[in-house]
């Protein structure tokens, strides 16, 4: 599947949405929040760059299916066997802390597979993406920008494993992972940033037990996966998009290696 002109499309996308993110970031008079589905705070900033993505999408790929999460869902997606699933900012809550640790996220999901993944971060212009059986990348967000081939560490001596977990979502069963394997080495940060540090082999394991959404994992998935990771829903089965419920209820693991497989 050549997937060049998608990948093209959404990077160029998920840079300029990002550059409206970050006037509003620079902005503190911009910083203007409402709360959805009871404490899920929206921004300026969430708004501003749906609409740069989900328009550009929409013009350059008429028929294919865009999930986003400021969008309202428009059920016939489910009979397209393509569909963009986007999450115009993620982490919005670590936007209104302003610790720089949210992400632009666009992914391509084709017969519910995620097989294309960008990942922007406007703080730092860090731009990660992959496309299914090409391997994954990091680049800047100008277009004369180097890629650089990224891959997950070899590390399997689980003494040794770094572990990344959400910096907003924190569980009992995560708290029980690091007791019982008395993992000394964790970050904790947001949004899709914790799949992408595993990516690039700068962790080993990532878990997730809370509820996400397919727009939280799509892009970071396939990333992980062309880099060399193992994701799949905490039951072992696989993660798939486009879905009737986008509601990711299992939880989730990303890690560099099948013997850094933790037991729970």
């Amino acid at each position: 599947m050549d997937l060049t002109n998608e990948l093209k499309i959404a990077k160029k996308a998920a840079v300029e949405a990002g550059h409206a993110i970050m006037e509003v970031y620079n902005n503190a008079s911009d910083m203007e929040i409402t709360y959805k589905d009871g404490d899920m705070p929206l921004t300026a900033a969430d708004k501003a760059s749906n609409k740069i993505i989900v328009d550009a999408l929409k013009k350059e790929f008429p028929n294919y299916s865009v999930l986003s999460e400021e969008e309202k869902d428009d059920k016939s997606r489910l009979g397209n066997d393509y569909c963009f699933v986007v999450d115009p900012l993620d982490g919005t809550k670590e936007f209104i802390k302003r610790n720089g640790q949210f992400t632009v996220n666009i992914a391509l999901a084709y017969k519910h597979k995620s097989v294309m993944g960008v990942i922007y971060v406007p703080v730092t212009d860090e731009l990660y993406y992959a496309a299914e059986g090409t391997g994954a990348f990091l680049t800047n967000g100008s277009e004369n920008g180097e890629p650089k081939s990224i891959h997950v560490s070899d590390c399997t001596d689980l003494s040794k494993v770094r572990l990344v977990m959400s910096s907003s979502h924190g569980c009992e069963q995560m708290d029980r992972i690091i007791e019982k394997y008395g993992f000394k080495d964790f970050v904790k940060m947001g949004s899709s940033l914790k799949g992408c540090v595993v990516a690039k082999g700068e962790a080993e394991l990532y878990y997730r037990f809370n509820p996400t959404m397919e727009w939280d994992t799509a892009a970071m998935q396939c990333i992980a996966e062309e880099a060399g990771a193992i994701f799949m829903q905490t039951d072992d089965t696989p993660m798939l998009y486009n879905r009737e419920n986008s509601l990711n209820d299992k939880g989730f693991y990303i890690i560099n290696n099948k013997a850094n497989k933790l037991s729970y």
